[in-house]
C-alpha cells in the first residue's frame, strides 16, 4: 500500500477533462510501486471492513483499485463507500501493489469524481433481459456484456485486415454517392427520399456497382468501397435493410482471378484475426482451410428438384414445375425471380461447408458477362457457407450496346410489376461508351462474414445500432434494463471480465 495521505475531492459539476497516462491493462501489468494515473467507469464498488475495493473500466479493460481506512480514516471511508456508485466515472492516481490474493491493484492516493450516472446500470447477472432492449440500448449491452464488446472489437479487426489486404494488392479506396438517381447494381426494392433543394426524388443506394465501374473507366484500374447499402425488403436473421458491403473492381481480371483472390483474403482474415481456419457457427464446424468445391448452379438445382433449367426456359412452365414441388410461387413476375426463389428454397440450405457456386443462368444478373462457350450462363460465382451467401462476383459486361439491351429488358419487367429489377442509368451507359476495360467485380457482405466468424446467430448481433421499430410508450416497461429500478447503497457488483 502507499503511505502518503490520499486526497479525495468531490466536484461541483462534471469535469471537462482529466489527464490520463495509463490504461487499465497496462496498470495491471506494471510492477509493484509503479505510479499510475488513469480514469474510467466504476463497475464494482464494495466496502470490506476498513477497505474499499473497486473495479474501473476503460477502453482497454479493467483494473482493481482500493482505498484504505488506515490511510484515509474511518469517516472518509464511510463517505466514499456511499458517495461513489456503479456507473460513475472517476479519475485515480496512486501506485500499483499486489493483494494477498494476488490481485494487481491501484492503491489510490488521489481520487476525483469526473461525472455521475443518473440511472443505475444493469447488473451482470440479469443484464438486459429484453433482447430488443439490447439492440436499442447497445451502450448498456456493451457495458455489461464482455462477449458483445469482444465481437465488435473483432469486427473492427476484420475490416482493418480486409482493407490492408486490398491496399497491399494495389486497390484504391474510394467513395461513391449514397443518394442515386436510379436504383441499380442489384435486384432489390429501394428506399426513396426527397431532395428538397433539387426538387427531385432520389434512391438510397442498393449497390455502388455502377459508380465504381465509372471510376475504372476514369483510369483507376483497381478500386474498392466499404460502406452502407440500403434495400427496402424483408428483415430476418440473415437480412438487414441497412447493411455493410465491400465491393471491389479490378481491370483485366476475370471471375476466376476473383475466386483466387477472395479465398486468399478470407484465409488471411482467419489466420490473422481469428487464429484458425476452422470456426464453429451455430454448432456446425466450418473448415475454410479445406478445398472449396466448385458446384454448378443448374446442376445443383436439378439434383435437388428434378428441374432442368437448360430445358425449362420460360416462366409459365417453371411456375408449374415449382408449384408441383409444393413451393408458394405467388405471382412471380419474372423467370429470374422464380429461379432465384427455387435455388434459395431447395439448394442453398444444403450448402454448408465453404464452396464456390458457379455459372448462374444468364437471366439472373443483367450486369454480368455471359460465358463464351455457353451464353445461357454467366461467368459468375458465389461463395456460400452454411446456407449464407457471403460473396457474389462475376466478369463484368463491358459492351454498352448489350448492356442497354439488358437494362431495357429490366425496365419491361418493372412495368410488368417486378419492383426489384434494375433501373436504366443513361450516365452509366454513356461512361461505358467511352470504353471500359475487361474487369471483374466482387461484393462481400461484411455483416454476414463477421457473424460467421464470431458465431452470431443474427446480423443484429454484429451491428452496433440495427434499425428498430419506433419505441412506443406502452412498450417502455418491456425495454427497461434489468436493475434500472433500484440499487443498494453500496452499489451492485458488475464483475464480468473484459
Amino acid at each position: 500500500m502507499v503511505s502518503e495521505q490520499p486526497q479525495a475531492r468531490e466536484l461541483a459539476g462534471p469535469r471537462a477533462g482529466y489527464r490520463v497516462d495509463t490504461v487499465a491493462v497496462d496498470a495491471a501489468a506494471a510492477p509493484d510501486g509503479t505510479p499510475v494515473r488513469l480514469a474510467g467507469r466504476v463497475v464494482l464498488w464494495r466496502r470490506m471492513g476498513g477497505l474499499i475495493f473497486g473495479h474501473i473500466q476503460d477502453r482497454s479493460g479493467r483494473v482493481q483499485v482500493s482505498l484504505s481506512k488506515t490511510d484515509l480514516g474511518a469517516e472518509t471511508i464511510r463517505e466514499w463507500s456511499r458517495s461513489v456508485k456503479i456507473g460513475d466515472f472517476i479519475g485515480v492516481a496512486g501506485a500499483m501493489y499486489t493483494t494477498r490474493r494476488g490481485e494487481r491493484t491501484v492503491g489510490i492516493a488521489e481520487l476525483e469524481v469526473l461525472n455521475r450516472t443518473v440511472r443505475a446500470l444493469p447488473d451482470k447477472w440479469q443484464g438486459l433481459s429484453n433482447v430488443e432492449a439490447r439492440y436499442r440500448r447497445r451502450y448498456l449491452d456493451l457495458l455489461v456484456n464482455p462477449d458483445a464488446r469482444a465481437r465488435f472489437q473483432t469486427r473492427t479487426r476484420i475490416i482493418s485486415r480486409i482493407r490492408r489486404h486490398l491496399d497491399e494488392a494495389g486497390f484504391l479506396e474510394v467513395e461513391t454517392p449514397m443518394l442515386q438517381e436510379a436504383a441499380s447494381g442489384a435486384a432489390a426494392r429501394p428506399f426513396i427520399t426527397r431532395h428538397n433543394a433539387l426538387g427531385e426524388d432520389f434512391y438510397l443506394r442498393i449497390s455502388p456497382e455502377t459508380f465504381l465501374k465509372r471510376i475504372v473507366v476514369g483510369a483507376y484500374d483497381r478500386v474498392y468501397e466499404l460502406g452502407r447499402n440500403f434495400r427496402n425488403e424483408g428483415m430476418d436473421s440473415s437480412h438487414l435493410q441497412e447493411f455493410t458491403m465491400l465491393e471491389w473492381y479490378a481491370a483485366y481480371w476475370d471471375y476466376r482471378d476473383n475466386m483466387t483472390f477472395v479465398r486468399e483474403l478470407i484465409l488471411a482474415v482467419l489466420d490473422d484475426v481469428v487464429g484458425t481456419r476452422s470456426v464453429t457457427y451455430e454448432g456446425t464446424k466450418l473448415d475454410f482451410g479445406a478445398d472449396w468445391p466448385e458446384l454448378d448452379y443448374r446442376t445443383e438445382v436439378e439434383r435437388r428438384t428434378g428441374i432442368d433449367l437448360t430445358v425449362v426456359r420460360d416462366l409459365p412452365t417453371l411456375r408449374t414445375r415449382v408449384a408441383e414441388l409444393g413451393l408458394d410461387v405467388g405471382d412471380s413476375p419474372s423467370y429470374a425471380g422464380l429461379v432465384d426463389l427455387l435455388y434459395k428454397k431447395t439448394v442453398r440450405p444444403h450448402l454448408i461447408q465453404p464452396c464456390f457456386l458457379l455459372h448462374h443462368p444468364a437471366e439472373l444478373v443483367p450486369l454480368a458477362r455471359r460465358n463464351d462457350d455457353d451464353p445461357t450462363v454467366l461467368d459468375m460465382f458465389q461463395v456460400v457457407v452454411d446456407g449464407l451467401e457471403i460473396v457474389k462476383a462475376y466478369s463484368e459486361l463491358i459492351d454498352p450496346a448489350e448492356q442497354r439491351l439488358r437494362l431495357e429488358e429490366q425496365a419491361e419487367l418493372r412495368e410488368a410489376g417486378d419492383d426489384e429489377t434494375m433501373m436504366l442509368e443513361e450516365d452509366f451507359i454513356e461512361a461505358m461508351e467511352y470504353g471500359m476495360p475487361p474487369m471483374s467485380g466482387l461484393g462481400l457482405g461484411i455483416d454476414r462474414f463477421v457473424a460467421l466468424l464470431t458465431d452470431a446467430p443474427t446480423l443484429r448481433d454484429v451491428v452496433l445500432f440495427p434499425t428498430m421499430r419506433g419505441a412506443h410508450k406502452d412498450s417502455q416497461s418491456a425495454d427497461t434494463p434489468s436493475g434500472e429500478q433500484d440499487q443498494p447503497a453500496d452499489g451492485v457488483a458488475a464483475e464480468d471480465t473484459a
